[in-house]
């Protein structure tokens, strides 16, 4: 079973996702903010991660520096997932080691659609 962790400070939209993450097969676990999410990487690696931008204590950029600089035997697959729109938060994201963007609100077909793009669904 594929893992997925849901880094987002809204307890909304994890929950959403889970409901979407879990009809896809997905064992799924939360992190409220990027700081939690680092924690849980360094104990159990995701296949892929589902990632706010904007958060309390590390956001998603930070966070994704960050994990950049853990030495992992892989690196998960990142997903963005936010209101953050503009190309050059896009470009931001990807530069930064985002390998997908999801805009907020989502449902299940296009979260789908990003996650084969990536190769984990």
């Amino acid at each position: 079973m594929k893992t997925c962790l849901i880094v987002d400070d809204s307890k909304v939209i994890r929950k959403v996702a889970r409901h979407i993450l879990e009809a896809l097969d997905f064992s799924v676990s939360e992190a409220g903010d990027g700081r939690e999410a680092l924690t849980h990487c360094r104990q159990t690696c995701p296949d892929v991660i589902l990632l706010d931008w904007n958060m309390p204590v590390m956001s998603g950029m930070e966070f994704l520096r960050a994990l950049g600089e853990e030495p992992m035997p892989r690196r998960p697959k990142v997903v963005f997932c936010t209101t953050e729109n503009g190309m050059a938060h896009i470009r931001a994201a990807i530069e930064a080691g985002a390998d997908e963007y999801v805009m907020k609100p989502f449902d299940r077909e296009t979260l789908h659609s990003k996650l084969q793009i990536v190769g984990v669904a």
